[in-house]
Order: structure tokens, then sequence, then C-alpha cells
């Protein structure tokens, strides 16, 4: 079988990309990575919100960038980013030269709410000081245009799980 290139899953936090990314690479037989995961293990902490606390969000970024790097050159692989991951010095770049497909899980701010809302919130640490969910506009607002720039944009709002998967399947098809 040909190596297929990674599927790259960027977004905003509360977008889907770890959920929907474990689904399509269930479906379609490749490995799950989630950057959030990797970054705090390679900064020697157990979450990415301790490594943003105890780093800070420079160092945080600097790992990531140096995760992201490793795991592009992997075949087979489903890879969710954490939501800042493009706006990392380096890291948009190095998307757009991957060859990677990239997918935007596009979700506004009220959706994104309504979600993160039902989650654990103390697990997504605010990054502008203002709170989780009072921060969300701001954040949308600045990374929304990136975001854009780097892949496919698949509007989620509206879509299940399942939708949402169905569709990624689609867009990974060869």
């Amino acid at each position: 079988m040909d190596r297929r290139p990674p599927i790259v899953l960027i977004g905003l936090r509360g977008s889907g990309k770890t959920t929907c990314g474990r689904a399509l690479a269930n479906r379609l037989g490749r490995r799950f990575v989630d950057l959030d995961d990797l970054t705090p293990t390679l900064m020697g902490e157990t979450s990415a919100g301790d490594a943003l606390k105890r780093h800070g969000e420079p160092a945080f970024r600097a790992a990531e960038v140096r995760s992201l790097t490793t795991q592009l050159d992997e075949a087979d692989t489903v890879l969710a980013l954490g939501g800042g991951t493009p706006t990392a010095p380096g890291a948009a770049a190095q998307l757009e030269d991957s060859g990677a497909t990239i997918v935007y899980l596009r979700a506004k701010p009220e959706t994104l709410r309504a979600r993160l809302i039902r989650t654990e919130l103390d697990l997504r640490p605010s990054l502008t000081g203002k709170g989780t969910i009072p921060e969300l506009d701001e954040i949308f607002d600045s990374r929304d245009a990136l975001y854009r720039s780097l892949g496919r944009v698949l509007d989620v709002d509206e879509l299940s799980q399942d939708e949402v998967v169905d569709a990624l399947a689609l867009i990974a098809a060869p």
C-alpha cells in the first residue's frame, strides 16, 4: 500500500479535532495523534494546561513546533493540532510545505461556547487571561483568516460528529 500523507485537523478548542480525528482514523485505518498529548510529554508535563502554566506560551509553542515537525513526516496518520499550533513561529510554513491534507474544522464562537460549557473547562487554560469562554470571540477573530489560508474549510456548526467524519473521509479520499 502506498504511504498516505497525514490528514491534519486544525481549528479552535472545542471544534472537534480530537473527537472527529479519532473517529476518522478508526474509519480509515490510520493512526491517530493528538499534538495536545505529544507536546506536554515532550515538556515533561501531563497536560497542555500544565505545560502552558508552568513553562509559558512561548516555550509551549516552541515545543508544539518540535512535535509538529516530527509528525508531519509520518504517513498514514490523522493529526489533531492544538488550537494555537498554526500560530506558533514557523508552524504555518511547515504545514503549507508538508503535503498533508489540512482541514480547518470551523465553528463559530457561539457553537464553541455551547460545546465548551459542557466540558471540563479547567483542562483548557485561558490564553488571554479573560477566561476560556469570554475569550472565544477574540481568539476566533485573530485566528480565522490564518486557519482559512492553510487548507480546506469544513463548517461544522450544524453537523453531527458522524457528518463531520463522513465529510472528512470524502476530503481524504484519493
